[in-house]
């Protein structure tokens, strides 16, 4: 079986910001063009931007498989089935199925409940192919999970990176990226002391980089303000976030 993934953001009820605006659009739209609904939720928890999420669910009314993450932080294990009844009783989904992301428990089998919800159809994409996304796309997204991960909540939804530059010289790929971040205060924090925090963020991209597309990469970040803008809905479009 063929499936295409789309992987949207997370729901906002508080959409004050143009971003989060534009993120709660995205998904939305999404929700509208799939064959199938993947829920993630964490156990043991219900949250308010979950039953949002419900909610739109409900109005789309799209077969929805629920994807109960986090499984492996639930001490002891039968905690979970209280929790898996109580998300059966909220609504008809077509199956409930444990997982846990990190340790990649269950998700083979949570592959296979997807695939036996989708109708049939030709291919959507040549067989092989893992993405339609082209590499800018991808690197500035590699660079973006990188310092997702270093800064943890430290700069939240306050960065966009960019690709400036992409070009074949000497055997390489070199790429010339801009991270921008919203306000002048958060300069320092993603550039770190003496610049190891941007040092570490770019080695990690680069050797995750050259193993995802096969081949070496030199990559070099910049860190750049442009004030606010999370709020701008031009910028937005400008960094490809609209």
């Amino acid at each position: 079986m063929q499936i295409a993934f789309v992987d949207t953001p997370g729901l906002h009820r508080e959409a004050s910001r143009a971003l989060n605006k534009a993120m709660n659009r995205t998904a939305a739209a999404a929700l509208q063009d799939a064959d199938v609904v993947v829920f993630v939720v964490e156990a043991p928890r219900w949250f308010d931007e979950d039953a949002l999420v419900l909610e739109r669910i409900v109005r789309a009314q799209r077969p929805t498989v629920v994807a109960v993450n986090k499984i492996d932080l639930v001490r002891p294990r039968e905690k979970v089935l209280p929790f898996l009844a109580e998300l059966a009783a909220r609504h008809d989904f077509r199956a409930l199925v444990p997982v846990s992301a990190l340790k990649q428990d269950n998700i083979a089998d949570l592959r296979r409940t997807i695939g036996a919800q989708l109708p049939l159809s030709p291919l959507l994409f040549p067989d092989g192919e893992v993405t339609d996304r082209d590499a800018k796309f991808r690197i500035a997204e590699m660079i973006r999970e990188k310092l997702t991960l270093e800064l943890n909540q430290e700069v939240p939804y306050g960065i966009a990176v960019e690709v400036e530059r992409l070009a074949e010289e000497d055997g390489q790929l070199k790429v010339d990226a801009c991270i921008w971040v919203d306000r002048e205060g958060q300069k320092p924090i993603v550039i770190g002391a003496k610049g190891e925090r941007l040092k570490r963020v770019g080695r990690s991209a680069r050797l995750t980089l050259n193993e995802i597309l096969g081949r070496r990469l030199h990559l070099t970040l910049w860190v750049k303000v442009r004030e606010n803008w999370a709020d701008n809905a031009r910028a937005l479009k400008e960094l490809g976030l609209e």
